[in-house]
């Protein structure tokens, strides 16, 4: 059955202006599975302005704190309920197994709620030490209308690492999913109106980046924009959206570094570096695809990690056994193939996986491990997105760090060793905003997530997550008589 929608507009859903339709064919089967509203910069317009009205007039930013988190959570616990549902979704369009897809929409409902209990325990400052009958508030307001451009990787999840925390601090919202991928964020936002969210609170708009996208980020009645997508995007986001100073918080691309030292538990440090390179396809800002080792292990790792590699298990993303599924379309597909293809004619040695073996399995690109890379060939510096390792060997620790910070990237790496000293050694000098010490893709609700450099800046979760959707406002308190600043009697004509 096809699924078929429109925008969803001030809790209604809104036929596109035009006529035009995006046709979502799914890369699990190759067959239609959606219909998208393709929206325009008029469609964006009407978004835009349901949120501003929800934000200028509405009850939302003035509502009391508890009573806001009292929806967020009913809104929490009906996408509990719809699990199964979304998770297909996710499958059919983002070609993730199935198992994976669920657990994204997990962590989607423990998101909300905590943004939810964020919204109740977020508070401003009082100066009572700033002189005599002088007080200094600082009171934390919501930013306004927030512009959210969620990718087609982690649907769900991105939408929800960023709209509840936004709507926790009182902002409301206009989405723009990706055109691949916007099956979640229509029932989401769906549900969030069953949940009792007030109408121009939650709104999505779904189209192509060119038109919809550029006419959100451009808008001059958003106040930010937040945007999780490629670097090339989201420099042109922020420059759009600079056009008239609203605020940006970009999640960009990575080129994260797995560095194994000789000490390290190889056996967890293997499944680790799989992990992170092979977990939802490759397609993965955070993906340690770059393998960095200590020369005394480095032959013991590539054979462990081919080992495991070979074991993986591809297949139709439905079967509740598949660990790979799908690339989320031919385009993307032909591109993974041409960095592994680039890679061995720079000289790099294909250990498994490689062109022909995935030109065998449609869609799916097999674990492909790539040895004796340089700093100067483009698989050590570009962004894969797919599930292609690149290994280089270091000696020493001043090595590795080196190598580890020879990107334009700065997003999460990962440290393996079993000396302390090594680990916090390397992880203080590694330029980026996260680093993993004996985990990989590893997290938790309360540390906040995001990069530096080409990787971008803001931080979602924890704390900042919140923060992120929040203007600063101070307010000084004067009690009893205060001289003026002028002294008008001594102004006064004799």
């Amino acid at each position: 059955m096809v699924r078929a929608y429109g925008h969803f507009i001030d809790n209604q859903v809104v036929a596109a202006r035009g006529n035009g339709c995006i046709e979502r064919v799914s890369p699990v089967h190759d067959q239609l599975v959606a219909r998208f509203a393709e929206g325009s910069a008029d469609d964006v317009h009407t978004a835009v302005a349901a949120a501003r009205a929800a934000f200028d007039q509405g009850p939302w930013p003035r509502m009391d704190a508890g009573e806001r988190a009292g929806i967020l959570r009913s809104w929490a616990r009906l996408i509990a309920q719809a699990r199964e549902t979304l998770a297909r979704i996710e499958v059919e369009e983002v070609g993730k197994p199935i198992r994976y897809a669920r657990a994204d929409i997990d962590t989607v409902c423990a998101l909300i709620d905590y943004a939810a209990g964020l919204g109740m325990q977020a508070h401003g400052l009082a100066y009572s030490s700033i002189g005599p009958n002088r007080t200094g508030i600082v009171l934390r307001e919501p930013v306004g209308v927030v512009g959210v451009v969620v990718p087609w990787n982690f649907p769900a999840e991105t939408f929800a690492k960023k709209v509840p925390f936004a709507l926790a601090a009182g902002c409301t919202c206009v989405v723009k999913p990706s055109e691949f991928t916007s099956g979640t964020a229509l029932e989401l936002a769906r549900l969030a109106a069953q949940a009792g969210m007030p109408p121009g609170v939650v709104n999505v708009v779904t189209g192509y980046g060119a038109v919809a996208g550029d006419a959100l980020s451009g808008h001059r009645g958003v106040n930010m924009m937040s945007f999780t997508g490629s670097t090339r995007v989201g420099r042109q986001v922020v420059a759009k959206a600079g056009d008239h100073l609203a605020r940006s918080a970009v999640e960009l691309g990575g080129k994260g570094a797995t560095i194994v030292f000789a000490d390290a538990n190889l056996e967890d440090a293997v499944a680790g570096a799989l992990d992170s390179v092979c977990f939802n396809q490759g397609e993965c800002c955070v993906a340690g695809s770059r393998l960095l080792v200590h020369a005394d292990v480095a032959d013991e790792v590539l054979q462990r990690l081919a080992q495991a590699m070979s074991t993986l298990r591809t297949g139709d993303p439905f079967d509740e056994d598949t660990e790979l599924g799908a690339m989320i379309h031919p385009a993307h597909f032909e591109q993974v193939l041409a960095h592994i293809d680039r890679a061995r004619h720079e000289g790099a040695r294909v250990v498994c996986g490689g062109v022909d073996q995935a030109r065998r399995a449609g869609l799916r690109v097999a674990p492909t491990l790539l040895d004796g890379v340089q700093p100067s060939m483009s698989v050590f510096r570009d962004e894969v997105f797919g599930p292609v390792l690149a290994v280089t060997r270091f000696d020493s620790l001043e090595q590795a760090v080196t190598l580890a910070n020879a990107t334009e990237y700065g997003l999460a790496n990962s440290v393996w060793s079993k000396n302390i000293d090594v680990v916090m050694t390397v992880a203080r000098t590694l330029r980026c905003g996260i680093v993993w010490a004996n985990t990989a893709l590893d997290g938790a609700l309360q540390l906040p997530f995001g990069g530096n450099g080409a990787s971008g800046f803001g931080r979602e979760l924890g704390e900042a997550g919140l923060e992120e959707f929040t203007v600063l406002k101070s307010i000084l308190l004067h009690a009893g008589s205060k001289r003026p600043i002028f002294d008008a009697a001594r102004r006064r004509p004799s």
